[in-house]
């Protein structure tokens, strides 16, 4: 590392030209990633749904509708000749559409009394899209803008899968752009009274472009490799400007330190990257690690998190410990220009920060067990979480998915629009299909079911098989399509796929549809989880111990940062699953959480609690490896790194709390939750945990196994200066 501060400083100019080349080029490259990011990736190749869903696509060349019409007759009944006229006519021109496979209706289809509103006085019309998930996007919010409002004496409403996401995609871009112009502005003004010059206050944002840029960049040349997300950009947006604000306070900070003990300029530069770069990099590392284990998921949604958020520390790291250090080494005490407010200058044991410690270490276990039944209390509605997935109820009751999606619920009796395919390859007899027809019908949680012998409720055969039925049966066998009565985004419904999957009718079977979906899903993804959790521990373990030495800190490290996400995700379950303060934050508790919510949270805050740790634990470990006593190495380190850690952890709270302006419930979640991960990260974790247990332990902080120990004296570092 010192190697690399000599370098930079000798080649500063070249590398900070280098580095506005780059930005420019990165911008030009990467700056329409969006275009050749996917929609969807929410699905488990290998799962049974999965497999269902391609085989209908190519077996039976049909797929579940993407697109719903809820057609009204205004002041009369669906079934009024004229009312009825105009419906098959509605279908028939729909059916007819660039990219739709097929259309069906409650006109076409035999008048069925599911598709029929309990007044009479609405119906639902059918669509199907060919085409991978951005092709389906595309053509439903065309056919959502073509067939909302009327259509001869009708009055339609659009929603449907297609519809729902092609406008939360649209609402998120709209989010994300609305997320930075609050975020950059409130951003800037909060460097500023941090670092109190103009100057100085610039670079965390210039960092923060940097990094932006490149990893737009980066996902640009990945999107020619694997499917990426367009989710991701959210984060490459508030984690590039987070990590590059923190990464930049720590080595700008560092660097006036040491002008302030009298270093020259060249001198400062080195110290800097010799120190403060090198816990840089380890909490780059240990960020990556968490962030890298997402790929370890089956779903693309996930993996592209994770290769977003290995682009963004990556980026941020070398901005902060070669782009940033070429700066510092041109500007000198120039990066104090602009001042706004004067600079305190005080001892460090004087310092607010070092009399936070002291007190807190002086009653080190009533202040322990106060924090630690503060989260405790915190983290316990986690206990009662119920995973699912969102629906139309994501977006505000004033969006036109929202609002058809409510209609649906409200004046129909099955959820027409989330069915449960049975798919029985090789099935060709008809008396066979009857059969399994009146079995599939008669399940609890079964409102109807259609197939190849025509329509069924409860065992009975309502309407007779015809033409309208042919789609049903294929070279590769005969499906079905079982319309739930339960919510299909519910426990009910993951138990009716069970049952569906365990009847015993002599032949193989494969179910696909929403519930299947949200069944597989969970299943993929938990069985993952422990894998992924393996991985972030095992490696945030190792990175720590050749970081300091020593096998209590992880562990503390990683039991507290547990304890801290615990609550925060009790949290979010008391607010978005149970439904309080909903009102006020323009959200609907639908009884459930987004699956992959917690697991993208966890992934990310994990990171940045980490990162805090590092930057903390560094320090500590620097004044104690220069012969401080325990309490004196922990209210040093803490007043070196507590108004940094505090003014990093609100920074990037103010960024994350910018995306919880999004009018999606998911993405509200997220900028909700990790606002409030990293606050109680930064407050009540390392302003009281941390020093309350390392009093607590003494000199036990820094112990190993004599093995182990020999492994850090030949591979771990030290961040002592000479």
């Amino acid at each position: 590392m010192e190697k690399l501060g000599r370098f930079v400083v000798r080649l500063r100019w070249p590398v900070v030209i280098a580095a506005l080349v780059f930005m420019a080029v990165a911008g030009a490259v990467g700056g329409g990633v969006a275009d050749s990011l996917s929609n969807g990736g929410f699905l488990d190749p290998n799962a049974e749904s999965t497999l269902a869903s391609d085989l209908l696509e190519d077996g039976f060349g049909v797929s579940d509708p993407a697109v719903i019409l809820v057609v009204s007759a205004p002041g009369g009944s669906v079934d009024d000749p004229a009312v009825a006229a105009d419906g098959i006519a509605l279908t028939q021109v729909l059916a007819a559409e660039e990219g739709v496979t097929a259309a069906s209706s409650y006109w076409t289809l035999g008048s069925p009394p599911p598709l029929r509103s309990f007044r009479g006085d609405r119906a639902l019309v059918f669509a199907s899209i060919e085409g991978d998930q951005g092709e389906v996007l595309d053509h439903s919010a065309a056919i959502s803008d073509e067939y909302r409002g009327s259509f001869g004496s009708l009055e339609v409403l659009v929603g449907g899968v297609g519809p729902l996401f092609s406008e939360v995609q649209a609402t998120v871009e709209a989010d994300l752009a609305r997320a930075e112009l609050i975020a950059f502005p409130l951003t800037a003004v909060l460097l500023i009274v941090v670092f109190g010059s103009l100057v100085a206050a610039s670079l965390p944002l210039a960092m923060g472009g940097l990094a932006i840029v490149g990893s737009l960049l980066i996902l640009q040349v990945l999107t020619g490799f694997t499917e990426v997300s367009i989710f991701a950009l959210n984060l490459t947006t508030a984690l590039g400007l987070g990590l590059a604000i923190d990464y930049s306070l720590f080595i700008v900070s560092r660097f006036r330190e040491q002008l302030g003990r009298g270093d020259q300029t060249g001198d400062a530069v080195v110290a800097t990257v010799r120190t403060a770069g090198r816990t840089v990099l380890f909490s780059a590392a240990t960020v990556a690690v968490s962030l890298a284990a997402m790929i370890i998921f089956k779903l693309a949604f996930l993996r592209s998190f994770g290769y977003a958020g290995i682009a963004v520390v990556l980026m941020a790291a070398i901005g902060a410990v070669v782009v940033l250090p070429a700066i510092l080494a041109i500007l000198g005490s120039r990066v104090e220009k602009g001042r706004v407010r004067k600079a305190r200058q005080s001892a460090v044991e004087d310092g607010v920060w070092h009399r936070v410690a002291t007190f807190v270490m002086r009653r080190p276990i009533p202040i322990a067990t106060a924090a630690l039944l503060f989260l405790v209390v915190l983290g316990l509605p986690f206990l009662g979480v119920n995973l699912g997935q969102s629906d139309d109820r994501m977006l505000s009751t004033t969006s036109n998915a929202r609002t058809t999606g409510d209609v649906m619920r409200a004046e129909f009796s099955a959820f027409e629009s989330a069915p449960v395919d049975v798919i029985f390859p090789g099935l060709a007899d008809t008396s066979e299909a009857d059969a399994l027809a009146v079995t599939l019908s008669r399940l609890d949680g079964v409102a109807r079911v259609d197939g190849p012998t025509g329509s069924y409720i409860a065992g009975f055969n309502v309407i007779s098989g015809g033409p309208a039925y042919g789609r049903f049966t294929a070279d590769a066998g005969m499906f079905f399509s079982a319309i739930p009565s339960v919510e299909p985004n519910g426990p009910e419904a993951e138990a009716l796929v069970d049952e569906i999957r365990s009847l015993d009718v002599g032949r193989t079977l494969l179910v696909g549809g929403t519930s299947a979906f949200l069944h597989d899903t969970k299943a993929s993804l938990l069985g993952d989880l422990p894998w992924t959790l393996g991985v972030i521990a095992v490696v945030t373990f190792v990175l720590l111990f050749l970081m300091f030495g020593s096998v209590v800190v992880p562990a503390k490290a990683l039991v507290l940062n547990v304890l801290s996400l615990s609550a925060t995700f009790g949290a979010l379950v008391w607010v978005f699953q149970e439904g309080h303060f909903a009102d006020l934050l323009g959200v609907t508790a639908t009884g459930s959480l987004e699956i992959t919510m917690p697991i993208l949270m966890f992934c990310i805050a994990f990171g940045l609690s980490m990162d805090y740790e590092v930057f903390l634990l560094s320090r500590i470990k620097e004044e104690h490896d220069l012969g401080a006593d325990n309490v004196a190495s922990v209210a040093r380190g803490l007043e070196r790194t507590g108004r940094i850690v505090t003014a990093a952890a609100v920074l990037i709270a103010v960024v994350f709390l910018a995306f919880a302006t999004s009018e999606v419930s998911f993405m509200k979640m997220f900028g909700v939750g990790m606002t409030l991960a990293v606050l109680v990260d930064a407050f009540v974790v390392r302003a009281t945990l941390v020093p309350a247990f390392m009093r607590l332990a003494g000199n036990a902080n820094w112990w190993a196994p004599r093995w182990m120990k020999r492994i850090y004296n030949r591979f771990g570092i030290s961040e002592v200066t000479e």
